[in-house]
């Protein structure tokens, strides 16, 4: 993309609204505009980075073995009535009423949708076990919005539900989760701990947050600090294989990792001193087993294998989609700018021409452009008449991993600069040079 033909209304002056990093940069990057307070409209930079994390997460769900769906935002009252949720849910469920007078809802989680789908279709224990996802809008409706797609009122996650016959097979669907997300998190670029959380609205005995550590982080959380060394790596795993998943999952929750509702001093205290943490944390995904709760109130039962009629045990799983987003940027900026990890970069490298008009100049970036798209990437060419202060400022700010500056001057040398925005190394490379290094990065080699 030609920087001069793309939408990237960036800002030099911080909004005053932004308290926290992330909603900062996220505004003066040009990747949101709020519409209203905690909504907000995506703009085509920051959709870009969204739509790279649904992405890593659609494609490890289906590593996963787990099958995509879509449900409305707008639900009926009645189900939740059935399940018992509708009045104790408080104020956060917006409810709205039809030109028919019927109550409904805007959804802030599909337990009882899922469970409505599933018990309409599905009859006896060899179509078990199933675990359905979707990637959809959500809306609840929080008092007080803040901290931009943090913790706005509308946000994107990714929701899905497992229904299995026996409490071991819902336990080894819980197991696998954890691996995906441990996986999926990883491929963002972000050390995402498990911790024993509370349930809250969602209910059931088992459940572990997902956090990430942060300043701005809005949760206490407390951890032996020994759960920061572990990370998932390039290990494959069966997800067919309980024992497999069950390992992985005991790697990562034995070691004390708990959020402030569950925090307990005495179990805290048996950790080495040395290695006690308290810190903040922001939450970017929860997973739950809650067993027979909303089969048994919404009458969803499967024929056993010996004819008689058993509740399917579930749970359900999450990811804050949006969230991540602000989560990536608070991990990962400077003083500058962003700093995106190169799996969900908006671009894959910028190209800053040093001087536009100059016939040498632009036919080297012209050529490198060329060369990137044709590998499968995406290039963003600055190619504004604009200062070459100005240019660095836009790139570090939007805070692609990789940049290319071209100028008279290197090309009478024959050669171009890449600069790294993690580490700020620059390096001068012929073009092929560079572009191989680029190829190598992202895997075109």
């Amino acid at each position: 993309m030609r920087m001069t033909r793309y939408f990237l209304p960036v800002l030099k002056e911080t909004p005053a609204e932004a308290q926290i990093v992330s909603h900062r940069l996220m505004l003066r990057a040009g990747m949101i505009k709020q519409s209203a307070a905690g909504i907000y409209s995506w703009l085509p930079l920051g959709y870009k980075v969204l739509k790279n994390i649904e992405t890593i997460v659609h494609e490890e769900q289906a590593r996963a073995g787990h099958h995509a769906m879509l449900m409305p935002t707008i639900q009926s009252a009645d189900l939740w009535r059935e399940s018992g949720r509708y009045d104790d849910y408080g104020e956060e469920m917006l409810r709205i009423k039809d030109r028919h007078d019927r109550d409904m809802l805007f959804t802030p989680t599909a337990e009882e949708l899922i469970t409505d789908i599933f018990r309409a279709h599905v009859s006896s224990y060899k179509d078990m076990p199933l675990t359905m996802y979707q990637i959809q809008w959500k809306f609840r409706d929080e008092r007080r919005p803040r901290f931009g797609v943090m913790r706005g009122r509308e946000f994107y996650m990714k929701d899905g539900y497992n229904f299995d016959l026996t409490k071991e097979d819902a336990l080894h669907a819980y197991n696998r989760h954890l691996v995906s997300y441990l996986r999926t998190y990883e491929r963002m670029g972000l050390q995402a701990i498990p911790m024993r959380a509370d349930s809250g609205p969602i209910g059931g005995d088992d459940t572990h947050e997902f956090l990430v550590l942060a300043e701005t982080g809005e949760s206490e959380v407390f951890y032996d600090s020994a759960v920061t060394e572990l990370t998932f790596g390039d290990r494959e795993i069966d997800y067919d294989d309980h024992a497999q998943c069950a390992g992985v999952m005991e790697e990562f929750t034995t070691k004390y990792a708990r959020t402030d509702e569950t925090h307990d001093e005495a179990l805290f205290n048996e950790v080495p001193e040395e290695r006690r943490r308290v810190a903040r944390g922001i939450e970017v995904g929860q997973i739950f087993y809650f067993g027979t709760k909303y089969s048994d109130a919404l009458g969803a039962t499967v024929q056993g294998p010996d004819g008689k009629p058993v509740a399917v045990h579930m749970g359900s799983h999450g990811i804050g989609v949006s969230r991540l987003l602000g989560a990536i940027i608070e991990a990962s900026h400077d003083d500058k700018g962003i700093i995106w990890p190169e799996g969900v970069t908006p671009f894959h490298v910028g190209i800053v021409n040093l001087k536009q008009g100059d016939d040498e100049a632009d036919a080297a970036c012209d050529s490198l452009y060329a060369q990137i798209e044709a590998m499968g990437l995406e290039p963003l060419y600055d190619d504004r008449n604009e200062r070459a202060g100005g240019k660095f400022a836009t790139m570090d700010l939007i805070g692609l991993p990789w940049r290319i500056t071209v100028g008279p001057r290197g090309l009478k040398n024959g050669v171009v600069e890449l600069t790294s925005r993690k580490t700020g190394e620059s390096e001068e490379l012929v073009p092929a040079v560079a572009i191989a290094k680029i190829a190598e990065i992202y895997g075109k080699s």
